[in-house]
């Protein structure tokens, strides 16, 4: 009796919470519309890539950023090069080594006069990464929350029940990934900010890639960072807590930072050392990493995308230029996805592009190198069909055989924990995209996400030569299909290559039987929808 008296009062209380959540949310929040600066020509790196770009006409610029520390660096680089305005839009900003660097260049960009504005995504928040939230008590910072939870704490039990009650809005999520500096330059792709996706943590790596933008697309943009800013759903985060930030708190926040700073120089780790450098940023300012400049398009999912989906609102979907661009292809479809679920309108693409003779091959996680047991699962039903459709399958190892194209260095590579989390597409090596968008129905339906789609040969080429690294066998399987002659079923093996040899798997290859065992309970679940 006081078990259900107890889970009443659970239900009851996170059923009250998720009403004042709403009551929040949306018109009834008082905040001022701000936009992206007007004349960025008028700043240092404004000026610096402003005749580039007039000899360029219609076109921006490019540069390719694979190597997760060289993300790390970039990002921090940018926002110390800041001098009028600094905005921050991604899903994860976690409160680890790397959060709290960052963290700490965002602050003293602020202390220096730079406007900053930070949105932050609210459905894999864990304990730590509220510190960047901390920054809000400064004049010259504004943190944004989107779609928030009411709950602000930790306790999965309770984050979960007030998901129950109020899963149709919560299960809305802003998937971006963008940094802009004095509406000059950007970074664009798939890393959100934390130690895993700048491939430093000896426990978690993920493989990712950023593109460096310059010319017409920053403001486009900057555009779509203003749109979302200003939506309903991006919540100021002094409204979601009674306290209220203060001086003290920061001064507090600013002295933590400082500390975690001194700790990390005297762990000796590498990323840290290489702060002292001014590469690889300085090195495209100077030139002698040299942008490519070619015709991109922006696509972007609107921050109102449920309504767009469902048809009661007019906005931008991404995944039809994605198809579009896909089923122009004539030769040859490249796609690396760390979720692959396709839909019906997937399926079929696949099967127009087989029956035309396009090479087709896709490289996603293998249930080793899988983060997320629940997407997984749902990939596992799709891998025959894709395969008897004509598509070369290919699943990366956790435990690399060839650091080349891996992002991170050979003496990382061996901690065995390598995982995907690049989304890149290769249209007939002629353009490619590079964002944030999954191949799955979640980045379809659920998710808001942003790319571009870049019309230039020489980058996609890069892109290809990255998918031909880390496809070799020794870094991947490669899945094929065994009919047994008996029930004249397909079954799948599982080919790739350890220590120097050819060896082929017919039991899936896993970290252990009870990742395997977990992975296969839950894909029974009908729940494709949802990954």
């Amino acid at each position: 009796m006081f078990a259900r008296l107890l889970i009443f009062l659970l239900l009851s209380w996170v059923g009250i919470l998720s009403g004042c959540t709403s009551f929040q949310l949306g018109s009834n929040i008082s905040k001022p519309p701000t936009y992206a600066l007007k004349h960025p020509e008028q700043t240092r790196l404004g000026k610096r890539f402003e005749q580039e770009a007039q000899s360029h006409f219609g076109e921006s610029g490019f540069r390719i950023i694979q190597a997760g520390m060289d993300g790390f660096l970039m990002r921090m680089q940018m926002i110390a090069a800041a001098e009028r305005t600094l905005d921050l839009q991604y899903f994860i900003f976690h409160g680890d080594k790397t959060g709290k660097l960052l963290t700490e260049t965002v602050l003293k960009a602020a202390d220096r006069g730079v406007k900053v504005r930070v949105l932050i995504d609210d459905g894999e928040t864990e304990p730590g990464d509220e510190q960047i939230a901390a920054l809000s008590a400064h004049p010259g910072i504004e943190i944004r929350v989107f779609n928030p939870f009411t709950y602000r704490g930790h306790v999965k039990l309770f984050k979960s029940t007030e998901f129950l009650f109020n899963a149709s809005r919560l299960d809305y999520r802003m998937h971006n990934k963008l940094l802009v500096v004095d509406n000059a330059i950007a970074l664009v792709g798939g890393r959100n900010i934390g130690d895993q996706y700048f491939q430093v943590d000896p426990d978690s790596q993920f493989a990712d890639d950023d593109v460096f933008a310059v010319g017409l697309i920053v403001q486009k943009l900057s555009g779509t960072f203003d749109e979302f800013w200003n939506f309903n759903l991006s919540t100021p985060v002094e409204l979601l807590s009674d306290e209220q930030p203060s001086p003290g708190a920061l001064n507090a926040q600013r002295q933590r930072l400082k500390e975690a700073h001194r700790e990390l120089e005297t762990e000796g780790l590498e990323f840290v050392k290489r702060l002292a450098s001014d590469k690889p940023f300085q090195d495209i300012l100077n030139r002698h990493l040299p942008v490519v400049w070619a015709q991109a398009r922006l696509i972007y999912d609107s921050p109102d995308k449920k309504a767009v989906v469902n048809g009661t609102l007019s906005g931008r979907l991404m995944q039809p230029a994605i198809i579009e661009a896909a089923n122009e292809v004539q030769s040859e479809l490249l796609m690396v996805s760390p979720y692959l679920i396709p839909d019906e309108e997937s399926m079929q693409l696949f099967k127009n592009l087989h029956q035309r003779k396009t090479d087709i091959r896709i490289l996603t996680n293998s249930m080793e190198s899988a983060e997320m047991s629940m997407a997984q699962s749902g990939y596992m039903h799709y891998r025959i069909p894709l395969l008897e459709n004509g598509v070369d399958l290919y699943e990366i190892r956790s435990q690399l055989g060839n650091s080349k194209g891996s992002g991170q260095s050979a003496a990382i590579s061996r901690f065995g924990n390598y995982g995907l989390h690049a989304k890149l597409y290769v249209f007939d090596r002629k353009k490619l995209f590079i964002g944030s968008m999954n191949f799955d129905q979640r980045s379809k339906h659920l998710n808001t996400e942003i790319g571009l789609i870049i019309h230039s040969p020489e980058l996609a080429q890069q892109v290809a030569n990255r998918f031909q690294a880390m496809v070799q066998p020794a870094n991947a399987y490669k899945l094929s299909l065994h009919f047994n002659t008996g029930s004249g079923e397909p079954d799948l093996v599982w080919q790739t290559q350890e220590g120097g040899k050819t060896v082929v798997y017919d039991t899936e290859p896993s970290r252990n039987d009870w990742q395997s065992f977990k992975i296969n309970v839950l894909s029974a679940l009908p729940v494709d929808d949802e990954l």
